[in-house]
């Protein structure tokens, strides 16, 4: 089409040097045997037939004739009506708009460096976690990112999103170990001296993971909030986001990790 536009260009500019030398009274001749050329050529097409213009004709007759006053425009006998031409005239500005105001990379913006390196740090020190759990530990820190986000950034470093958990978990085990301290005859095999000890420490055990479930593990059924402590709201200012200091603290001898921001 550029090309085809060249040549029209090139082609028209060379008439318009031919008209320099004719006097007004060739031109006003030439114009009328123009004028009439057009109305043989309405009579002769049916009321259902229009004539067909390319782009590239479409783009020299806007840009030639939508420079003259409307009332000018609709004074001139054309093949087309006058507001054809100026509806040409506004689809050509409206793609050179479209095409200037075009995005230069498509889709989501790319996750923040800063995001992506927690997220990957998350992942190897807690190789039991999936996405989802990990979305859960961004949203306590204030980050606001798609759990579809997680699982990308996982997949392109060759991660599984979704490993397996193993069949017995922390949870499980301190469950049972309370349900043991409930059992008598488990408690009649060992010293007294033994089920105190056994007892104080089992009971630290359990209380510290209430803790950690119900002040600060996220909850997607609680909308990534824990059972006591509601969801921060997210950071808006990108110079937070963009220097994260996450502190790692742990718990249980370092069997619960807890994250959060750097004082």
């Amino acid at each position: 089409m550029l090309l085809r536009l060249a040549y029209l260009t090139v082609t028209n500019a060379f008439a318009a040097l031919r008209l320099l030398p004719m006097s007004d009274r060739d031109k006003d001749v030439e114009i009328l045997a123009l004028r009439h050329q057009v109305m043989v050529l309405e009579r002769q097409l049916d009321a259902d037939i229009r004539v067909k213009f390319a782009p590239e004709d479409r783009l020299f007759l806007a840009a030639l004739l939508t420079s003259l006053p409307r009332a000018v425009l609709r004074r001139l006998r054309l093949v087309v009506r006058p507001d054809t031409i100026l509806r040409w005239h506004r689809e050509i500005v409206k793609q050179q708009h479209a095409r200037t105001c075009r995005p230069k990379r498509r889709g989501r913006p790319p996750t923040v460096r800063s995001i992506r390196t927690l997220i990957l740090r998350l992942v190897w020190e807690n190789p039991s976690w999936g996405y989802r759990r990990v979305h859960g530990e961004l949203t306590t820190l204030g980050l606001k990112v798609a759990p579809s986000t997680v699982w990308e950034i996982l997949q392109q470093e060759g991660i599984d999103p979704a490993p397996e958990r193993a069949s017995t978990t922390w949870a499980d085990f301190l469950r049972s170990q309370a349900d043991a301290l409930l059992a008598c005859d488990f408690i009649e095999t060992i010293t007294l001296s033994g089920q105190r000890q056994y007892i104080l420490a089992v009971r630290h055990a359990l209380g510290e993971y209430e803790r950690f479930y119900n002040e600060h593990r996220a909850h997607q059924a609680l909308d990534q909030a824990a059972p006591l402590r509601a969801a921060p709201d997210p950071i808006t200012e990108p110079a937070r986001i963009l220097d994260l200091n996450i502190h790692r603290h742990d718990r249980l001898g370092g069997i619960l990790h807890e994250y959060s921001h750097a004082a």
